[in-house]
């Protein structure tokens, strides 16, 4: 049997670990061949491929990104895309095909299975940790480390000049990283999609902290939104899969806070720093088991599902429920941190 790997999507750390425990089970204990798509579905659907074998993926545990790049193109949007994937699988011997990405990624995965009958297999991936049917995508755990330290760090040049600082995360939909970061970090406020914040509430939370004589750290998603207001967009223009451009919630709200309260503000936005380096031993540790179950899954032909992690057991889903809905912020554990604001 010979077998496809690509992922799709935004990268994060831990992606080249599902490569390699893919391709070191698959080869040493089922003889497979292995092919790798560069770029995501762009390589699927162009024929760009590159060689996958033991040598190829050895010394690339601990490496971020993904050694087969990504991309964030969507097949159905590409004249003849489906008709091109299948004759690509076709060409280069390819029996089945193991995705490796988001609720974008696996979408298309899941249509291609449901609709094509391509024989798809697939790994969860998102530093979002908002695929509900998992109990953690890996990257999740190293983008929380890494805004963790940084919103450590900031504490104390917030409190050198006693201002306010506030710290853009990622987090289009769900809020798990501003709020695993901000309740990991002491923040004062955590703002994320879910809920839509009260600038007067995120206003007294400031005051309350100055008056204690600290400054006030505030942590917000990316998709976080007012009450009284939309969400703020870098720009208008949307990818393939129809997502605008987020980012710009941070320097909004610290120019609303400055204004509302007379205290100095900044902020910082950690973008794309949350999805590079090293990734975190969980998410290695994850990511590997992912691998090499999602290979046993090709081996036992139980195809259309995705291996997921439940408490520590992986566990085959069906693609197209684990992408039906987002695993979103419960109210009820917002509330619970919801103590140490202010």
């Amino acid at each position: 049997m010979k077998v496809g790997v690509l992922t799709g999507g935004g990268d994060c750390p831990g992606l080249n670990a599902v490569i390699r425990g893919v391709v070191r089970k698959g080869e040493q204990e089922y003889g497979y061949g292995f092919i790798g798509f560069k770029d995501g579905w762009r390589g699927a659907v162009e024929g760009a491929t590159v060689p996958l074998d033991i040598p190829a993926v050895r010394g690339i545990l601990p490496r971020g990104g993904t050694i087969l790049g990504s991309s964030r193109t969507n097949p159905f949007k590409v004249e003849h895309g489906v008709r091109r994937i299948k004759e690509n699988l076709v060409k280069y011997e390819v029996d089945a095909l193991i995705a490796i990405g988001g609720e974008d990624t696996l979408g298309v995965a899941a249509k291609l299975y449901e609709e094509y009958g391509v024989p798809c297999v697939g790994v969860p991936k998102t530093i979002d940790n908002d695929l509900s049917a998992t109990d953690y995508t890996f990257g999740f755990d190293t983008a929380v480390g890494i805004a963790t330290e940084a919103i450590d760090r900031l504490h104390t040049t917030a409190e050198s000049h006693m201002r306010v600082l506030v710290v853009e995360v990622m987090g289009r939909h769900a809020g798990w990283i501003a709020l695993h970061s901000g309740l990991a970090g002491g923040a004062n406020v955590i703002l994320i999609p879910e809920q839509r914040f009260d600038m007067d509430q995120v206003c007294a939370w400031v005051t309350s902290r100055f008056k204690a004589s600290y400054a006030p750290i505030v942590v917000v998603a990316e998709g976080a939104m007012p009450k009284d207001g939309d969400m703020v967009l870098k720009d208008a223009t949307k990818d393939s899969f129809g997502h605008v451009r987020l980012s710009g919630v941070g320097e909004w709200l610290a120019k609303e806070i400055e204004a509302r309260t007379g205290k100095e503000a900044r902020t910082t936005v950690l973008g794309h720093i949350q999805r590079g380096g090293t990734p975190s031993a969980f998410d290695r540790w994850l990511a590997t088991r992912f691998g090499l179950h999602a290979i046993d899954a090709v081996r036992e032909r139980d195809f259309g599902k995705m291996v997921a992690l439940k408490g520590t057991d992986i566990v085959r889903v069906p693609i197209v429920e684990a992408t039906a809905k987002l695993k979103t912020v419960d109210p009820a554990l917002y509330q619970e941190v919801g103590v140490f604001f202010g």
